[in-house]
């Protein structure tokens, strides 16, 4: 190779090395700027802890203050909060139309906001918070989408509401959606366990029904041997 060729291999080398290391800088960047729900998915029909996490996508703002609202077509008449350090949490409550049926108690007052304001500095530049909600009594299954609203120092608010149209694209601002799965997997669990058991029980009175008859079978033998040595002595 000459000189000018292997000066011109490092040149494309370093370009090469340099475009890699702007595409990690920026990748993440993009991966985590959004608000999302973790974990993504849960089983329905019962109570869920899940966690709303907000990153901070300014490089010249923190996070102050952070909104989330829950849809109004599903009701959750339970949510409870956990404390986060150096935030303030507050619940807002509506009146339902008609009052929902949670665990054989009817429920006519949900949480239908909670927002969560920063103490102290809020959530700086590159990283992120995660606020968890307990909630249930949740559906059976389906999607619960939530609206967030991100508030920064700078004044800047950021609504994330948007749902896609289809797969392939994804809106600037998508809301944060919570996917949740039918507890069959829970049931074919419980069904498969109850049909062991069934099964062991099965066998254990198989072995009973073995034992008993051996057992009474030599008692009878025993007894009429005793009986044929007791009339042998009395014709002796």
């Amino acid at each position: 190779m000459t000189g000018a060729s292997n000066r011109g291999f490092r040149r494309a080398q370093r370009t090469l090395l340099a475009g890699l290391a702007l595409g990690a800088m920026v990748l993440p960047s993009t991966a985590w700027a959004h608000v999302t729900v973790q974990p993504g998915e849960v089983e329905g029909g019962g109570f869920s802890v899940v966690s709303f996490r907000v990153p901070t996508e300014r490089d010249d703002a923190s996070t102050t203050k952070v909104q989330v609202l829950l849809p109004e077509d599903q009701p959750i008449g339970s949510v409870r909060t956990r404390p986060v350090p150096g935030w303030k949490v507050t619940t807002k409550n509506r009146t339902l139309d008609e009052p929902i049926d949670m665990f054989g108690e009817e429920v006519d007052s949900v949480v239908s906001e909670v927002t969560w304001t920063a103490t102290g500095e809020g959530i700086a530049p590159n990283q992120f918070e995660d606020f968890d909600v307990s909630m249930g009594q949740l559906p059976e299954s389906g999607e619960m989408v939530f609206t967030a609203i991100q508030t920064y120092s700078s004044g800047e608010v950021v609504k994330w509401n948007e749902v896609a149209v289809d797969e392939q694209s994804e809106p600037e601002h998508p809301a944060p959606v919570l996917t949740i799965t039918a507890p069959e997997a829970a049931d074919a669990e419980a069904a498969t366990e109850a049909e062991a058991a069934g099964a062991t029980a099965s066998e254990d009175d198989g072995d009973g029904s073995t034992v008993v008859p051996v057992v009474l079978s030599g008692l009878a033998l025993l007894a009429a041997m005793g009986a044929l040595f007791v009339a042998l002595r009395r014709r002796a």
